[in-house]
């Protein structure tokens, strides 16, 4: 590490945040981590740990992040890197899935991470400097995945919203970037982490087998090895120019690459006709 820097984690009691954690600790960081289980983090991390400030936070209420923030900026004295970590999958069709199951999901993934933008950003414009790393995934640059539709537009929505907000704080000299990995061995696909819908349609058989696909063979069997995923993070936050957009493991690669490859061919199959569609110029 170039020098010490304050990280404010969401969801570190687990996973990709657990691994921030212990990451940045062992490497001497300062460290804010929230959870909803504040005896869960840590029990994780472990009690008295240096530079290591634990707090219970529900991502969904704006109050609760917020007076988490604060609390961390009066410990450390500022924040420096924000990792929107939070979140979970949800599993089912559109029809499937109720208006509530929907909305939480939503909740979660997008406005407890726009909750945690809001609050920091007043202490990262006044300092003048900051990074906000938003851990989307390589389901939110392309949805070709039956039965994970709604988890998808939540990713979606991380990514498009992160790309309008690098554009609006530049000026202050705060950096976005937005992390989409692939499949990586965490606990993402364990029965506490991706949820199903309280009612399934029999009929859908494709989004049944691709359920069971990600609960039974890939959980457990992930090529993503996420220490060394979290290790490269970290090193983007040092950089001086971070990227806008990291996809992370060689199947996210694949998968970008040929969304972009599918975008181009439709682009330039009604290329002629789609932009034929301006006004007929008048002549005097």
């Amino acid at each position: 590490m170039n020098s010490k820097k304050t990280w404010f984690i969401t969801g570190a009691s687990k996973g990709l945040g657990l691994s921030f954690v212990k990451q940045l600790l062992e490497q001497g960081q300062q460290v804010a981590a929230t959870s909803r289980n504040i005896d869960d983090l840590i029990s994780a991390v472990g009690e008295n740990v240096e530079g290591f400030f634990p707090l219970a936070v529900d991502i969904k209420s704006e109050s609760s992040v917020k007076n988490a923030v604060a609390a961390a900026i009066h410990h450390f004295g500022r924040i420096d890197v924000a990792v929107n970590n939070a979140g979970y999958g949800l599993a089912g069709s559109l029809e499937e899935l109720s208006d509530l199951e929907s909305r939480d999901n939503f909740d979660v993934n997008v406005f407890g991470t726009l909750n945690v933008i809001r609050s920091v950003m007043p202490y990262m414009r006044e300092q003048q400097s900051g990074h906000i790393i938003n851990i989307s995934s390589i389901a939110g640059f392309t949805g070709n995945f039956p039965g994970f539709g709604i988890y998808c537009a939540t990713k979606f929505a991380v990514d498009g919203f992160s790309e309008s907000l690098a554009a609006e704080v530049k000026e202050f000299g705060i950096n976005v970037t937005i992390v989409s990995p692939g499949y990586f061995r965490t606990q993402f696909l364990t029965a506490d982490s991706l949820r199903v819908p309280a009612n399934e349609i029999a009929a859908y058989k494709s989004v049944r087998d691709v359920q069971e696909l990600h609960q039974q063979e890939i959980n457990g069997n992930q090529a993503g090895d996420p220490e060394k995923a979290v290790a490269l993070v970290i090193r983007i936050a040092n950089e001086k120019n971070p990227p806008l957009h990291l996809f992370l493991g060689a199947d996210a690669y694949e998968l970008a690459y040929g969304k972009i490859a599918a975008i181009e061919k439709d682009l330039e199959s009604w290329k002629t006709l789609a932009t034929a569609t301006a006004y007929e110029a008048v002549n005097a």
